[in-house]
C-alpha cells in the first residue's frame, strides 16, 4: 500500500502545497485526489509567482481582465480566486463527506498587510464573500497584528488558515485567537463551527541552523519543535475550555504541518513526513514530497502525544548556542518578509506579461 495511503489511514489529511491552472485543466490534481488521497490544497505568493511566470495558462485570463481595465493586485485575485474556486469544487465532496472537517484550499491575503490589523480583516472578509466557497480558507499570518485579525475574521465566521507560525508559543497565541473567536460567537448566540487551521513551518528551522550545529544536530531542530507545539495542541484539544466549546457545538482548529519539503539534499526525501505522522493534522507538502512519498509503502511510528524526547533535543540545541524564542520572531519576521518579497515579484511578472499581451494584441490589430 501506498504510503499516502497509510498516511490518511492514520487520520492524517495530505494537502497540496501548490495549485496552477496546468495542475486543473490536465486533471493533474483530480489524479492526486483519487490516487494519492490528497484531500486539499494550500497556496502562497510565491507558488502563484511560479505558476503565472512559468506558464501561457493565464494569458487568455490576464488579456480579458485587461480589457476590463483589471490590472496589478485586483487582476491577480481574479486569476487566484478563478483557480481556488475550481480546486474547491474538486474537494467539496470531501468536505461533504467529512462534515467540514477537511477537503479545505487556501488563498492568502495580501503579505503587505501582515502588520496592519485592520486592513487584513477587511480583506479577508472581501475575499471570503468573493470567492462564495464554504470550503475555502483564508490565510492571514499569525503575527502580532494578525492575532486580532484572526480573532475578529473567525467571530464573523470567516473559516481561517492561520500562517507563518514558527513555534509553540506562537502556535498558542493563534489557537487561543481562535477560540476566543469562537467564544464570541457562542456568547452572541452564532454557529460556532468555524473551520481553521494553524500552520506550523519546519524546514525553515534546520535550514536557519545549518551550519551553526554539529553535524549530530543536523536536520533534528524542526521536528523538535514540531513535536513540542503537538504537545501544547494535544494539551489544549483536552482542556476543559476547549471542551466546552465542542459541546456547544464548535470543531477543534486542526494543527498543520507547513514547509514540509526537505531541503537537505542528504536527507531523506519524506524526513518530515514520516517524523510528523499523527491523527488529526495536516500535513500539507510541494508535488515533490508528495510523489516521494507514493513511492513508499511505510512509515513508521506515530508523533508521541507528549512530545517524546523533544525536551532533550532542544536542550542540546541550546547548548549548541541557539536561542530557540528569538529565532522563532528571526524566522517569523523573515518568512513575513519573504512573501513581500514574493508578491512584488508576482505583481511585476502580472505586469510584464500584461505589457507583452498589450503589445501582442496591439500588433495583431495593425496587421488586420
Amino acid at each position: 500500500m501506498k504510503a499516502t495511503q497509510l498516511l490518511y489511514d492514520l487520520g492524517q489529511s495530505i494537502w497540496l502545497d501548490n495549485i496552477t491552472r496546468d495542475l486543473l485543466d490536465t486533471g493533474t490534481l483530480e489524479t492526486y485526489i483519487k490516487e494519492l488521497s490528497v484531500t486539499g490544497l494550500t497556496s502562497n505568493p510565491t507558488i502563484f509567482d511560479h505558476a503565472i511566470n512559468n506558464s501561457t495558462a493565464y494569458d487568455n485570463a490576464i488579456h480579458e481582465d485587461l480589457k476590463r481595465g483589471k490590472s496589478g493586485e485586483a487582476l491577480f485575485f481574479d486569476l487566484a480566486l478563478e483557480d481556488l474556486t475550481r480546486a474547491a469544487d474538486l474537494f467539496r465532496p470531501i468536505q461533504d463527506r467529512t462534515a467540514g472537517v477537511d477537503g479545505w484550499v487556501s488563498l492568502e491575503v495580501s503579505p503587505l498587510l501582515a502588520y496592519d490589523t485592520t486592513s487584513t480583516l477587511a480583506a479577508a472578509k472581501e475575499l471570503h464573500a468573493r470567492a462564495g466557497r464554504s470550503n475555502l480558507l483564508i490565510k492571514i499570518p499569525g503575527t502580532k497584528e494578525g492575532l486580532p485579525a484572526i480573532e475578529e475574521a473567525i467571530f464573523a465566521g470567516i473559516p481561517i488558515n492561520v500562517t507563518l507560525l514558527f513555534s509553540r508559543e506562537q502556535y498558542v497565541a493563534a489557537a487561543e485567537a481562535f477560540l476566543r473567536g469562537i467564544e464570541r460567537r457562542i456568547e452572541a448566540g452564532l454557529e460556532p463551527t468555524v473551520g481553521s487551521v494553524a500552520s506550523v513551518f519546519v524546514s525553515r528551522w534546520d535550514a536557519a541552523v545549518a551550519s551553526k550545529v554539529p553535524e549530530a544536530l543536523r536536520n533534528q531542530l524542526g521536528i523538535a519543535i514540531a513535536k513540542r507545539t503537538y504537545k501544547a495542541y494535544r494539551t489544549l484539544l483536552s482542556s476543559p475550555r476547549w471542551q466546552r466549546v465542542y459541546n456547544l457545538g464548535a470543531r477543534p482548529q486542526r494543527l498543520l504541518w507547513a514547509s514540509t519539503g526537505t531541503k537537505d539534499p542528504q536527507a531523506s526525501d519524506i524526513l518530515y513526513i514520516k517524523a510528523l505522522a499523527a491523527p488529526f493534522t495536516v500535513n500539507t507538502m510541494p508535488e515533490g514530497t508528495l510523489k516521494a512519498l507514493a513511492e513508499h509503502t511505510d512509515l513508521g511510528p506515530i508523533l508521541p502525544a507528549d512530545g517524546g524526547d523533544c525536551e532533550q533535543v532542544l536542550a542540546q540545541f541550546a547548548k549548541a548556542g541557539i536561542d530557540v524564542d528569538a529565532l522563532a520572531a528571526q524566522l517569523q519576521d523573515e518568512g513575513a518578509k519573504s512573501f513581500v518579497k514574493s508578491w512584488n515579484d508576482l505583481m511585476t511578472v502580472i505586469t510584464s506579461k500584461a505589457a507583452d499581451l498589450k503589445t501582442k494584441s496591439a500588433t495583431l490589430k495593425a496587421a488586420s
